[in-house]
């Protein structure tokens, strides 16, 4: 996750570069406490490739659902 600050309309300047977890990828920005919410699981095998799935996902494993949470130092 890549943390961005608008200095302006047409300037940015990246502040962090954050690793999360590999299944990590919606996201809320509480504006008050500047903390980054993300919905994360545990990920199972990718299943084989077929004609109808070319490129599958893997499963998400049972009871492994969390929600990470980045807050500034």
């Amino acid at each position: 996750m890549t943390v961005i600050h608008e200095e302006s309309a047409d300037e940015y300047r990246v502040l962090a570069t954050v690793t999360t977890q590999v299944s990590a990828r919606t996201m809320a920005l509480d504006p008050a406490t500047h903390r980054i919410y993300l919905a994360a699981a545990k990920l199972g095998a990718t299943p084989p490739a077929t004609a109808e799935q070319p490129h599958p996902r893997p499963s998400i494993i049972p009871n492994t659902f969390s929600i990470l949470v980045a807050q500034p130092k």
